[in-house]
């Protein structure tokens, strides 16, 4: 269960201000917090988590959240 690692880090993730504009226009966010929006989803018992590399991949509701596994910095998320 190596996604407890990011789940017991939750508090840890966050995005850069280019990552936050890149995740508002994919997901369509307007008004939204989304760095809130993708922990919740993250945190969600549904979520599919899994590491590749560098990152952590959360999948849930047609939405991928890419994590880099070192900084907790959500690079991007959108449809797949």
């Amino acid at each position: 269960m190596k996604e407890k690692i990011l789940i017991d880090n939750l508090e840890k993730v966050h995005t850069t201000e280019m990552g936050l504009e890149r995740i508002i226009k994919n997901l369509k966010l307007n008004g939204v917090n989304a760095v809130e929006y993708c922990k919740n989803k993250i945190s969600d018992v549904n979520c599919n988590i899994y590491r590749r590399g560098k990152n952590w991949y959360c999948e849930i509701d047609n939405i991928r959240v890419t994590v880099n596994a070192y900084s907790y910095t959500i690079i991007t998320a959108h449809m797949i």
